[in-house]
């Protein structure tokens, strides 16, 4: 690894961790980001010249604190000064340095820091795609450059709408600290949803060319990570966190070396990530102990596939017995969908195909490409090649996704159908 490379995956580490500390102490996210920035600034021109620190974390941390410190001074006039010297001069000589209560500030531990700064991106006053690109900047370590490639839009485009977050949380006074208890539980499902959502778009990429984007599910990982290691005793927290590793861990197995989309039936389970599922599965375990809820159920269904030795051994029924549970917990379109296919593996491609359609007619159904592949996966296991021909052509026609697309259209081509 170069030492440019080693250095910023210092600063994806330990970025999040330093912007909340100094959004504490300033007040400002803005301004939190900028010390930072001017933190990491400092370790590329120093680093490669002296050598890395033994701990890098901490170089940040005193460098950002002294920058801190130096802005603060500036911002304050002589005029000032004298005024704060005139007005308590009986007591100025027996009074701590003026910057003790700023070093104090910084040398608390950051774990709240970081749940601060957490809900504080995920404030309701912004939109959600505003909430996603303010976490991967100040959260992820990401810069404005990598998030808007990972999203395809342009670089000046996501700089706009990050700034426009920030100024939305100025203007509206938000305070950098923790909702209180009513706000508490709708604000950490909001957080919740954001990280799932960043995972969800590097596991199954809604447009672009890759079908799968690692480094955006590692992001969301490791923001799971942090997020559970604060909250303990939060169910949802450990279900989200299971759901992404068991998830992950099939990731190597789900693009050829020329990167091309392979879908579950046809994945070499070898090449699944073992760390990955040991870490998911004590994560759920662990998520089940509290009681669980929707994460935690989705997080189960992901553990029956891997655990399962193939397609065909998978415990369908108990899939399609947590989906109907999850319908009831957290309805959704994809939700009925999932549960439609899972009956069709237990009860055989006729039942699941009757159920699917049962769905035609929902409006979310009509644009989502995994209706039409879905049916056509049944159709060919009944023998109707020509109409599972026509599925998976409108399958392809409907992903914004080009490996997707390839996919689907090297499905219709196979002989048989």
């Amino acid at each position: 690894m170069t030492k440019q490379r080693a250095i910023e995956a210092v600063w994806r580490i330990e970025s999040g961790r330093l912007t909340a500390t100094l959004a504490r102490i300033t007040g400002d996210l803005a301004t939190a980001e900028d010390l930072a920035q001017d933190a990491f600034e400092a370790a590329l021109k120093q680093w490669p010249r002296d050598g890395m620190p033994n701990n890098p974390g901490a170089w940040l941390t005193v460098t950002a604190k002294h920058l801190a410190v130096d802005q603060h001074r500036r911002r304050v006039t002589l005029q000032d000064k004298l005024v704060t010297v005139g007005r308590e001069q009986a007591t100025v000589a027996h009074e701590a340095d003026p910057m003790s209560e700023v070093d104090e500030h910084l040398d608390t531990p950051v774990d709240d820091d970081l749940l601060r700064l957490i809900f504080t991106a995920c404030h309701p006053v912004l939109t959600a795609e505003s909430q996603v690109a303010l976490v991967l900047r100040t959260l992820g370590g990401l810069q404005t450059r990598e998030i808007a490639r990972a999203f395809l839009v342009p670089e000046a485009t996501m700089g706009q709408r990050i700034s426009r977050a920030k100024k939305t949380l100025a203007d509206n006074h938000v305070r950098f600290a923790l909702p209180d208890s009513t706000d508490l539980s709708s604000r950490l499902s909001a957080v919740l949803g954001v990280i799932y959502f960043i995972f969800n778009e590097g596991y199954s990429a809604s447009t672009g060319d890759d079908w799968t984007r690692p480094a955006l599910c590692h992001d969301a990982l490791r923001l799971g990570r942090v997020l559970a290691s604060l909250r303990r005793d939060e169910p949802d927290v450990h279900g989200l966190v299971a759901l992404m590793e068991l998830q992950a861990s099939r990731i190597p197995a789900r693009t050829t070396e020329a990167g091309e989309a392979v879908l579950l039936g046809d994945q070499d389970r070898r090449l699944w990530d073992r760390l990955l599922i040991g870490r998911g599965l004590a994560a759920l375990e662990r998520a089940e102990d509290l009681g669980g809820g929707a994460y935690t159920l989705q997080a189960a269904i992901a553990a029956c596939h891997v655990r399962a030795p193939s397609v065909d051994e998978t415990d369908w029924r108990r899939v399609a017995a947590l989906y109907t549970v999850l319908a009831h917990l957290a309805p959704s379109s994809v939700v009925s969908l999932n549960r439609a296919v899972a009956l069709g593996m237990t009860e055989g491609p006729r039942h699941g195909l009757e159920v699917l359609d049962l769905l035609a007619d929902d409006p979310a159904m009509v644009g989502y490409p995994q209706f039409p592949a879905a049916r056509a996966t049944f159709l060919q296991r009944l023998g109707r090649t020509e109409e599972a021909r026509h599925e998976f052509a409108r399958a392809a026609s409907l992903t914004q996704n080009a490996s997707e697309r390839r996919l689907y259209l090297r499905q219709a081509a196979k002989p048989g159908n």
